[in-house]
């Protein structure tokens, strides 16, 4: 084994006391500033988690985005450090570009999705505990999730629909008002007293305590049809009674309306025969 000399440890002594010199200060920038740069992105992310929270952000977003920014800050103050103690970030920077983009065309379904949950989410279309129909489902909303939204149907069914095609549709929030308007459309023979029509419904309405004085009630004729006098009757509820006043005003009316005499026309067909 070959002994090293005296002369050739000073030579490595001397190259080690050289280097130290030329990259030791800024080593020693580079770790005070990693330091220093991970205490202020810390403090961003509290900083950005607070204002979320004062903003009423739905917490799964508040969660993500807070995330978003940790990672993306502690990429860049890494790629500064690195540039500072002399690696070359250039090419770095063009693979993570590059990396990115295959990524982001491989997942466009997948972003989509994820853009319109973050759309969702911010904008609150709805919210859970809301009923809606987006995308031809009916349902209570059970779930908002940053891909999908979880809809449960009144038989229930659980069914998941991708948040973008729901931020890109048409949505009908039921839940939105406190209040919703009943339509209903009651028809009469044309040989029935019109007045007492109304005058009926009217009672009838009025006994119902859920149906709201203001806005009154509209009980109008919208319409001479084919075989029938149409009245429509149009009341104010609250949105938690609009089922029951629904279902309970169509049966009191027909069962009043038989009582009172009143006919209500069905379809019907006269056929006459003729002997040759």
């Amino acid at each position: 084994m070959e002994e090293i000399s005296t002369e050739q440890i000073s030579g490595y002594m001397d190259n080690v006391v050289e280097l130290a010199w030329e990259y030791g200060p800024q080593l020693l920038m580079a770790i005070v500033v990693l330091i220093i740069g991970m205490w202020i992105v810390n403090r961003v992310v509290r900083l950005t988690s607070k204002g979320m929270e004062k903003a009423s952000v739905e917490p799964t977003l508040a969660r993500f985005l807070g995330s978003l920014v940790s990672v993306g800050l502690k990429a860049l103050l890494l790629i500064s450090v690195a540039s500072m103690i002399g690696i070359e970030t250039t090419s770095f920077i063009a693979i993570l570009g590059a990396a990115g983009l295959a990524i982001g065309l491989a997942l466009q379904g997948s972003l989509g999705n994820f853009a319109g949950g973050v759309l969702v989410l911010l904008f609150k279309p709805f919210k859970v505990g809301d009923f809606i129909d987006a995308q031809g489902v009916a349902g209570t909303v059970s779930e908002i999730q940053i891909f999908n939204t979880i809809i449960k149907t009144p038989d229930n069914k659980v069914i998941i629909v991708p948040n973008g095609a729901v931020s890109n549709g048409v949505i009908t929030n039921f839940s939105k008002e406190a209040t919703r308007r009943v339509d209903f459309v009651f028809g009469i023979g044309y040989g029935d007293d019109i007045k007492k029509a109304k005058e009926v419904i009217a009672r009838l309405v009025d006994a119902d305590e859920r149906a709201m004085k203001d806005p009154a009630p509209t009980i109008v004729v919208s319409e001479l049809a084919d075989s029938s006098v149409n009245i429509s009757c149009r009341v104010w509820v609250n949105a938690s009674d609009y089922w029951g006043v629904f279902f309970d005003l169509t049966e009191n009316v027909k069962l009043t309306f038989d009582a009172e005499g009143i006919s209500i026309p069905f379809p019907q067909q006269d056929v006459h025969m003729h002997q040759a």
